[in-house]
């Protein structure tokens, strides 16, 4: 693709970006959850564009909004484009979005040369990535792959509406939810594009990078008991004091995690102090800890590490500690193959390549189920996400385009 055909592209696709954040149940916030009328309209204008591009286009039975570009021979197994049309609320414009809106682009280069390959080319709008209307994340995903749980329909939001509801209230029948799963030999390979959602490209100072897996995740409730007391009469000697344990872990599971690399990061994110008046001493403390990481054994390592050293300030202090792990996610490790082919294509356009975790989730965590994944990062201004302060530039987005139709190509040109 020349540079003045990349940067037209790069263009179109930040103008639909913005038409497609004018799509919103909420003037002055960008918000589409699933299956309400903003999301149906957006899978209606995106089917528009998907169709400019010569692909064949159909709603699927969860949701996800569908195109298909046929091969050379008719048939043949495809190459799957795709990421998210929903947003969280108070969205930016690009998480999601981008991914779907530089894949119709990809293809609409090809079909503009009325180029036919080895591989067909299909993208997916997903439906429901953030799980923001009924806490369910990666619904489109695992409609696709076969994968979602009969429980689900049950889940309601916060009016009261059932899943199932909502699907027949959106012309869609839940009977009808396995008729989304696709074959496995359907699709070669899914890749996926997407903004970065950290700080790591722009503080390299590139515009593009390749995923080496999706971050695994631990999440925990964590307590330390120790005994309240008046806060003017117990001397400091005779004190259980439970948040001044809580402070020195919360300072050792930071520096630790610091001294372990890795891409390792660990958080503690809400805190409640009881009894939590100012002439008390704190004799409960309740924590959260979240750890991430993109390898699931260094991971449990450190989580083991991080509840040992609580144990041991909590009997250096006379304290009790105990934590109660509430959400586990494994690592998904992005196909090392697709990564390479990613790392040759941004190295062509860009001149060097990162490799990079992913500290977010992604619809690709559900495809690495049957299909091999590769995911390439955009980078975003201040590595804002989720907020819309969410930027990109449009030089970013043409070498995006270029690189991510370059991998496609190679891919789709294997039989």
């Amino acid at each position: 693709m020349t540079q003045p055909a990349r940067l037209e592209a790069a263009v179109r696709v930040m103008a639909r970006a913005n038409e497609l954040a004018a799509i919103s149940e909420t003037p002055d916030a960008l918000t589409r959850v699933y299956l309400s009328a903003q999301h149906l309209q957006a899978n209606q204008q995106v089917a528009e564009w998907m169709c400019q591009a010569g692909m064949l286009v159909w709603q699927d039975s969860v949701g996800n909004i569908c195109g298909r570009y046929e091969a050379a021979q008719e048939g043949a197994p495809a190459v799957l484009l795709g990421s998210h049309l929903d947003t969280v609320r108070n969205a930016g414009r690009y998480d999601g979005m981008l991914g779907v809106l530089t894949a119709i682009e990809v293809v609409q280069s090809l079909h503009q040369q009325g180029l036919r390959l080895a591989q067909a080319i299909e993208i997916v709008g997903f439906c429901d990535e953030e799980g923001t209307r009924f806490g369910i994340t990666l619904l489109g995903s695992r409609g696709l792959t076969g994968s979602w749980p009969a429980h689900w329909l049950t889940q309601t939001d916060a009016e009261g509406i059932s899943v199932a509801q909502a699907m027949v209230n959106a012309g869609l029948d839940p009977h009808r939810i396995p008729q989304a799963a696709r074959d496995a030999a359907a699709f070669s390979s899914y890749l996926e594009l997407h903004i970065e959602q950290g700080p790591c490209l722009e503080q390299a100072g590139l515009a593009l990078g390749v995923v080496e897996a999706i971050n695994g995740a631990r999440r925990l409730n964590c307590r330390f008991i120790g005994e309240a007391g008046h806060a003017g009469t117990v001397p400091m000697s005779h004190r259980k004091d439970a948040l001044a344990a809580a402070a020195e872990w919360m300072i050792a599971v930071e520096s630790t995690t610091q001294q372990q690399g890795g891409n390792l990061v660990a958080t503690v994110g809400n805190m409640r102090v009881l009894p939590g008046a100012v002439n008390v001493i704190p004799g409960e403390v309740l924590l959260s800890l979240d750890i991430r990481g993109p390898q699931d054994a260094p991971l449990d390592a450190l989580l083991n590490e991080l509840l040992a050293m609580a144990q041991v300030i909590s009997a250096r202090r006379h304290l009790q500690f105990s934590a109660e792990e509430y959400y586990r996610i494994a690592a998904t490790p992005c196909n090392q193959k697709l990564q390479t082919l990613l790392a040759d294509a941004v190295q062509v356009v860009q001149g060097e390549t990162l490799s990079l975790p992913s500290g977010a989730g992604h619809d690709a965590i559900a495809m690495a189920e049957r299909w091999p994944v590769g995911m390439l990062f955009v980078r975003c201004k201040g590595g804002i996400s989720h907020h819309p302060a969410e930027s990109v530039l449009v030089e970013d987005v043409a070498l995006a385009i270029d690189a991510f139709g370059r991998a496609v190509s190679v891919l789709a040109t294997a039989e």
